[in-house]
Order: C-alpha cells, then sequence, then structure tokens
C-alpha cells in the first residue's frame, strides 16, 4: 500500500492549480493621460521634463506641506546657524534610491554640486546663487553653506527641481547632470520603468520606497495630447481619472457636465496660482503705458469669469492673491470701462478712423500677438474673450496658438505682445517667481527690461531675498509689487484652482499640496465596482 507520504502527494496534485499552475496575477494599473511624454526625468532640468512626473521619482530635503508649512523628508531635522549662513541636516535613516544605492550625505553634496556646476541653467532660482557650498559632515548629516543669509531658503530647498536628488550610480562619469544621465533613479515612489514616444510613460511601484507604499502596482500615464480625446476616453473606460490645476486636462465645460451628472466623483481645490496676461512694456503697442492701461480697463474680466470659467476660477485683484506672503496690499485692478480704455487711446495718438475696426498711429494699426497654448482649451476660450473685448475699443488682438514649447521660447526672447504666464502658486510665490524675473530667459523680465525703474525693480527683489529684516522686506515687496501693479504689466484674471474628476472605483484621490505633485501613491481601487456607479 502507497504510504503516508505519497498519500500526501496525491493530495497535493488534486489540489486545484496543482497539476496547472495559476496564471500570475495582472498588476494593478491606475490609467492616466497627459499631453505629451514626461521626458528624460532628469531631476536637474527643466523642459521638455515634465513637473509632476519628476516629482514622482525624486524627492526634497524637505516639502510644502499643509496650511503652507515646511515639513520633514529626506531630512528628519534641521538646524540654522545664528549668522543664517549655514543649514545643518539630518537625513532620514534606511533610505535607499530605486537601485538599491544609499542616500545619504554624499549623494545629496553630489546632487547639489551638480546643479551648481550649472548656474546658466538656474538664475531664476536665487538660492542656487546663495549656495557657497555642501560638506558630508557624517553619513547623515549634511551642512548647506550659503553666501549670506537667505529668507525663503527652505521653501526653495522644497520646489520640484532643482534641488532634488539622483542615485550618484545614474549620474554621468563627469558628474556633469546638465549634459543627461544614465538612467531616471530617485528615492520616489515611483519608477520610470518604458517610454513610448507619443504613446505612453510607464511607471512602477518603488520596492525600496522608505515611506508607505503605494498601493497600484502601476501607473499608465497615456500621451494624449487633445483634450477632447482625453474626455472621450475616460468616459470609454480607458482613463481612471482626469486631474489638472488650470491647465489643459479639462475645461470647466466639461467639469461642470461630470459634476452635474451624478455619475462621477469631481472635486475643486482652494485657489493654486493666478492666470494672468503678460503685458510686454518693451516691444510693439504695448511699451506704451497708455496702451497697457486700455488693455486693463477694456478686458470685461468678470463676464470672462462667469462665461468662460464658469465660476471655477476665483477672480483676481494683482499679480498674488493676498494670502500669500508679503501680498496682502490692498491692490485692486481698474474695473471693466470700455469708455476710459478708448479715451486713453486717443490721448495717445491711437486715433479711431470712420469705417474701420482698429485704430491707428502714424499709419500703423493698434495689434498686438496674444500668444496661448493651442491646446488648452480654458486659455484659447479665454484668448477669444479678451479678442472680442479689445476689438471693441479698436484693438486687434492677433491669436497666436502654438505649442507649449514654442510659446516658451516666445516667452524668453521677448516675441509677444501679451501672453499667459501664470504665476507658479505655493511654494514659488511669491519668493521666487519675483527673483526670476531678473532673468532674461522669463517673459516677466522680457515685459519689464524697458520700463525706466527696471533696475531698481530688481534691485529691489534682491535685497528683499536676502534681507534678514522683516519690515525692510516686507517694504521692499510692497514697493515692488505697487510698481509693476501701476505700471500695468500683468493683467490678473483669476486665481486658478485644480480639479479632478475620477469613477466611484478609484479611492484616495486627494490633491497635492501643490499644483505640481499629484498623489498617486494615495490612491486605490475598489475590485468589482464600475467606474460610473456614482459617488457612495
Amino acid at each position: 500500500m502507497p504510504g503516508p507520504a505519497l498519500f500526501g502527494l496525491l493530495a497535493a496534485l488534486l489540489l486545484p492549480g496543482a497539476l496547472f499552475p495559476a496564471a500570475a496575477a495582472e498588476p494593478r494599473t491606475l490609467t492616466y493621460s497627459w499631453p505629451s511624454n514626461v521626458g528624460p526625468l532628469n531631476p536637474h532640468l527643466y523642459a521638455p521634463n515634465q513637473m509632476f512626473a519628476q516629482a514622482m521619482v525624486y524627492e526634497p530635503l524637505v516639502r510644502y506641506g499643509p496650511g503652507g508649512r515646511i515639513v520633514p523628508w529626506l531630512a528628519e531635522t534641521w538646524e540654522v546657524s545664528g549668522d543664517g549662513r549655514a543649514y545643518t541636516f539630518r537625513l532620514r535613516h534606511g533610505v535607499r534610491f530605486s537601485d538599491g544605492t544609499p542616500f545619504d550625505a554624499d549623494a545629496v553634496k553630489r546632487n547639489i554640486e551638480a546643479v551648481l556646476a550649472a548656474p546658466e541653467r538656474h538664475g531664476w532660482l536665487e538660492l542656487v546663487a546663495q549656495i557657497e557650498g555642501a560638506d558630508a559632515l557624517d553619513p547623515l548629516t549634511l551642512r548647506l553653506r550659503l553666501k549670506q543669509p537667505y529668507q525663503p531658503a527652505l521653501q526653495e530647498l522644497a520646489l520640484v527641481r532643482p534641488l532634488r536628488f539622483l542615485s550618484p550610480a545614474a549620474m554621468p562619469e563627469d558628474g556633469n547632470t546638465a549634459r543627461g544621465i544614465k538612467a531616471p533613479v530617485g528615492t520616489g515612489p515611483w519608477v520610470l520603468a518604458e517610454t513610448r514616444r507619443g504613446e505612453y510613460d510607464l511607471f512602477v511601484r518603488n520596492d525600496h520606497y522608505w515611506g508607505e507604499r503605494p498601493r497600484f502596482d502601476r501607473v499608465l500615464v497615456k500621451v494624449i495630447p487633445d483634450p477632447n480625446s482625453r474626455l472621450l476616453a475616460f468616459e470609454a473606460g480607458e482613463l481612471d481619472l482626469i486631474y489638472g490645476s488650470g491647465d489643459s486636462q479639462i475645461g470647466p465645460d466639461s467639469f461642470r457636465r461630470f459634476a452635474e451628472s451624478g455619475r462621477w466623483r469631481t472635486a475643486l481645490s482652494e485657489p493654486l496660482a493666478t492666470r494672468t496676461l503678460t503685458l510686454n512694456g518693451s516691444d510693439g503697442p504695448t511699451a506704451e503705458l497708455d496702451v497697457r492701461r486700455a488693455i486693463q480697463r477694456a478686458v470685461n474680466r468678470p463676464l470672462l469669469l462667469r462665461a468662460v470659467l464658469e465660476g471655477m476660477e476665483h477672480p483676481a485683484e494683482a499679480l498674488f492673491a493676498p494670502n500669500l506672503p508679503y501680498a496682502d496690499l490692498g491692490l485692486t485692478a481698474p474695473p471693466h470701462d470700455p469708455a476710459a480704455a478708448m479715451a486713453l487711446l486717443e490721448g495717445s495718438g491711437w486715433a479711431a478712423t470712420p469705417g474701420r475696426p482698429y485704430r491707428e498711429k502714424d499709419g500703423r494699426e493698434l495689434a498686438v500677438e496674444l500668444c496661448f497654448i493651442g491646446n488648452d482649451p480654458q486659455q484659447k476660450a479665454v484668448a477669444e474673450v479678451v479678442q472680442s473685448d479689445l476689438k471693441r475699443v479698436g484693438i486687434r488682438a492677433l491669436l497666436v496658438g502654438e505649442e507649449a514649447n514654442a510659446i516658451a521660447e516666445r516667452m524668453r526672447t521677448g516675441r509677444f505682445g501679451m501672453v499667459f504666464a501664470d504665476s507658479w502658486g505655493a511654494p514659488y510665490d511669491p519668493h521666487s517667481f519675483l527673483g526670476s524675473m531678473r532673468v532674461p530667459s522669463h517673459a516677466d523680465y522680457q515685459a519689464q527690461r524697458a520700463l525706466p525703474m527696471k533696475a531698481e525693480i530688481d534691485a529691489g527683489i534682491g535685497r528683499a531675498l536676502v534681507s534678514s529684516d522683516e519690515a525692510e522686506r516686507k517694504s521692499l515687496y510692497r514697493k515692488v509689487l505697487t510698481t509693476l501693479h501701476e505700471q500695468a504689466i500683468y493683467l490678473p484674471l483669476s486665481h486658478m484652482a485644480g480639479s479632478f474628476v475620477h469613477g466611484a472605483n478609484v479611492t484616495g484621490v486627494r490633491f497635492g499640496w501643490t499644483m505640481y505633485e499629484i498623489p498617486f501613491e494615495a490612491m486605490d481601487k475598489v475590485e468589482g465596482k464600475a467606474p460610473g456607479d456614482g459617488t457612495p
């Protein structure tokens, strides 16, 4: 008779799946979309690297958290020297890069040195100019030395780029990351596993992650440039989530339709940044102050907010929302007043000609290029309303809709009359945004460069960033922001909000603490529940 061992073997073979092993479980995948591929994800560089994806892979020493607080992240604690010139960070124990390389003070030092080696790439960020050097005091202690006290240092260390950390094993041999990296390897919860140009980017969970592990195995980011195609893909169940922050992900009309249907979960965030048109004070008709002031009075902002943005965004009176540091100055935008706009134009020599829709001076038509990202439905809709309002007072707005990189190049070179150049939101506003105004590669600099007080504006920003006297800093910010307001360089339209739409089968969706970070790791999916089952 067969012995007990043989009976055990036969019993095991008769168990379900014993003769034919079960197929491996399908990886749990969250499907999202973006208008382009995420890029090479160099943590120290900018476009075409997409910020939301850089934030998935790379992490900062400190992070911008709830209520605007700076909270520990890769650094557990820090101390600031009495003279404000040295920051000593105690790094988190046991953190590894996704390739298994230990995260330590030497890795932080090498990344900081890589950024400092290419200062021309980071002229917009004052902190880079203020860093004197970094020292690895021991494996878990890093000292950052500054040339002088710099009040926004922690806020700028929390930014998505360029002061986040690449694995030393992924650095080029000479350490010059400005020329490229071997692979995008960070300490974050996600790893870029595959890219297909024009199709998708695939992220997988980082099994070395020190924090709370993502609930999904993968995030698949499909490349869908066209907003209407994105909506169709979502309704067809090909996307789990639409998530954006005042960008091209979903327009107000579509968001409202989803919100009113009762089938989907939707939400709007608190105001994140300011939607503005930057008026070129250095070139073309907008180089004239009266033309800029006339444009401000000609645009019907209240109607625009109701008709185009459908209540999704809050009215803006100035470049920054008053709840930001140093920005509660009581500044107000000029009211909609077409008669006042026409009087300003008449007074500056732009005369109306009977039978012609646009004003002229010295044989020139009053025409201004209004530049926007062509596949951004909100920018396009706003541009069309502005064009109509300006026509009523005799200004011809020439709409120029181009892809994002082309618009960025116009900003760098000053080839615009008006351009959408929104503020950057926390923690960039106001410190980093103002600091960038002194760099020629930014639209703000190009728009301001011919102002008679440009040197004074830049000097005031520089002093405010390094001042250790709070009263002086407030006074300097007030003067700079008031001057820019009076010079009508900006047409503030609204304070942008974030939005998302998803089915009831996706849970844990919330807004990040900045508009550039999407907390995919907090999300989960309810198995067996259809996307459009409605909200519980």
